[in-house]
C-alpha cells in the first residue's frame, strides 16, 4: 500500500491547541476513572471483601520495591523515548521490526526482573492456581482430554486449579509440551511466555502496515515497545495467548491483501483455531478479524484457506475426546462457584475499564480520542479509503471486542491479563498523536511507577 502521511495534526496553531486540550481532557477523565476505581474499590473490599483483589482495580498489593531489572528498565525507557521515534522512521522496514521486538524484549524482561528472578519470572506459573501444577496429570494426553470435563467444577474430584479449569486444555498443553521437550519448570515456562508474548508487537505492526499504511505503523512502533501492558505480558500465560491471536490476525491481513493467499490464509486459520483452545474469551478475536476482512480486498479465496485451517484444531481436540461446548458450559458454572460469583458486576463493569487504562496508558487514551474524531469527521465512503480512518476502524474493533467481554459478566477483575489480546490492538491509536516523545515518556513513567509500587499478582 502506498505510504500516505497520516492526518494527525490540525492545520492551524489554534486547532492544534484545541486538539491538545481535548487530549488532556480525555486523559484527565481516564485518570479520574482509575482514581475512582481505586478509592471505591478499596472501600468495598475493606467493608465487604467481595472484590477479591488486593489493590483495586488490579490484582496485586501495595509494595514499593526495586530489583535487578530496575536500572535496565530505566535505561530502556530513556533510550526508546530519545531515539525510538526517529529510528522508527529511518530504519528499513524489516530491521525496524527486529528493533521493535528487541526493544519489547528488553522492556518486558526488565520489568519482570524488577520483582527478581524467582518472583518475577521463574515462580509466576508455579503457584497453586497455575498450569504447571498439573503437568504430571497429562502423562496420557488423550485420556486426560477425554476426562478433562470431569474435573472442571469445584465439587468434582481432583478439580483442576482455577486457570486450568478456566481455559480449554490447549493452554495447559503448551506447558506439557514444553516439559516433554526438556523445558520443564517455572523458569522455562516464564521465559517462554515472556519471549513469545513480545512478538505480538511485531504482528500488530505487520497488520497496521497492510491495512493502514507504513507511516502509521512506523509512528505506532515505539508505543508498542514501551507499552505498560508489558508488566503482565511478561508474567502471565495470557501474553502467549495474545501473541498467537496477534499473529493469526497478521497472517489474515497478509492473506486478504497479498497476491499469494494460500499459505498465509491457511496459517491464519490454524492459529485462529488454536486460539479458541487456548482461551474461551479469544472467540471475541472474531470481531477484530471481521475488521481485517472489511479493510482487506474482501476476496473469497483467502477465506476458504482460512476456514480449512481453522477446522484443524477443533477436529483434533474433538477426536481426542474434548468437547469445547460442554467444557464452556461447565466453566460458566465453575466461574460463579468461585470468585466470579462474589465479585459485584456493578463495580467491575466500569472498573475493568480503569484496568484497561493502566494497561494501555495515557497516550492510548488520547490516541483513541483522536481516532474517534477521525471517524466522526469522515464520511461513510471515506472510511475505507483514508489510512487514518482505516486504522481508527481497526482499533475501534478491538475496543468493541473489549466492551463485549466487559458486558458479558465473565470478566470481573483480572482483566489486566485477560484482556491483553485485545488491549494490544488499542496501542496503534498512539500513531495519531503529535509530539510522540512526551507521550512515550508518560507511558514509561506509568509502567515504571506501577511496577515498582505494586507487586502484581501475575
Amino acid at each position: 500500500m502506498k505510504r500516505t502521511p497520516p492526518r494527525t495534526d490540525l492545520p492551524d496553531p489554534a486547532g492544534r491547541a484545541r486538539g491538545s486540550r481535548r487530549d488532556g481532557y480525555a486523559v484527565a477523565v481516564a485518570a479520574a476513572l482509575v482514581v475512582a476505581a481505586a478509592l471505591i474499590g478499596t472501600h468495598l473490599q475493606n467493608r465487604y471483601g467481595t472484590l477479591r483483589v488486593g489493590w483495586p482495580p488490579i490484582v496485586g498489593g501495595w509494595m514499593p520495591h526495586v530489583g535487578p531489572g530496575t536500572p535496565a528498565a530505566i535505561v530502556v525507557a530513556v533510550a526508546v523515548v530519545a531515539y525510538g521515534p526517529s529510528l522508527a522512521v529511518r530504519l528499513p522496514w524489516r530491521p525496524m521490526l527486529l528493533a521493535v521486538w528487541g526493544g519489547a524484549l528488553a522492556w518486558t524482561w526488565s520489568l519482570a526482573l524488577v520483582d527478581g528472578w524467582q518472583r518475577g519470572v521463574a515462580g509466576r506459573l508455579t503457584t497453586r492456581h497455575e498450569y504447571l501444577q498439573v503437568i504430571d496429570r497429562f502423562q496420557d494426553i488423550p485420556a486426560t482430554l477425554r476426562d478433562f470435563h470431569a474435573h472442571i467444577l469445584i465439587g468434582a474430584p481432583d478439580n483442576w486449579p482455577a486457570h486450568v479449569a478456566g481455559h480449554p486444555p490447549g493452554a495447559t498443553l503448551t506447558f506439557v509440551l514444553l516439559d516433554r521437550i526438556g523445558l520443564g519448570g517455572g523458569a522455562w515456562a516464564g521465559a517462554f511466555v515472556l519471549t513469545a508474548g513480545t512478538t505480538a508487537a511485531v504482528a500488530v505492526l505487520v497488520t497496521v502496515r497492510r491495512l493502514a499504511g507504513e507511516d502509521l505503523a512506523r509512528r505506532a512502533a515505539p508505543f508498542l515497545v514501551l507499552a505498560p501492558a508489558a508488566i503482565w505480558t511478561g508474567t502471565s500465560a495470557d501474553g502467549w495467548f495474545a501473541a498467537v491471536a496477534a499473529w493469526a490476525l497478521a497472517l489474515l491481513s497478509l492473506a486478504v491483501t497479498g497476491r499469494r493467499p494460500a499459505w498465509t490464509g491457511l496459517g491464519a486459520g490454524l492459529l485462529f483455531g488454536l486460539t479458541v483452545y487456548l482461551s474461551y474469551g479469544l472467540t471475541l478475536i472474531a470481531v477484530i478479524a471481521a475488521a481485517v476482512l472489511l479493510l482487506g480486498t474482501r476476496r473469497l479465496r483467502p477465506l476458504l484457506y482460512a476456514a480449512a485451517g481453522f477446522l484443524v484444531a477443533p477436529a483434533v481436540f474433538t477426536a481426542l475426546g474434548f468437547d469445547w461446548w460442554e467444557a464452556y458450559r461447565l466453566l460458566v458454572t465453575r466461574y460463579y462457584q468461585g470468585a466470579g460469583g462474589v465479585r459485584p458486576y456493578g463495580y467491575w463493569v466500569w472498573a475493568n475499564l480503569a484496568c484497561t487504562v493502566l494497561m494501555v496508558g495515557p497516550a492510548t487514551v488520547a490516541g483513541l480520542r483522536r481516532g474517534g474524531a477521525e471517524l466522526w469527521r469522515s464520511g461513510r465512503a471515506a472510511v475505507l479509503r483514508d489510512p487514518a480512518t482505516r486504522l481508527a476502524l481497526l482499533v475501534g474493533s478491538a475496543l468493541l471486542a473489549l466492551l463485549v467481554a466487559d458486558l458479558s459478566g465473565m470478566s470481573k477483575a483480572e482483566t489486566e491479563r485477560i484482556w491483553l489480546p485485545f488491549a494490544l490492538w488499542l496501542l496503534p491509536a498512539c500513531s495519531f498523536l503529535p509530539g510522540p516523545r512526551g507521550w512515550l515518556a508518560g507511558q514509561a513513567a506509568l509502567a515504571l511507577l506501577l511496577n515498582h509500587l505494586v507487586l502484581t499478582g501475575w
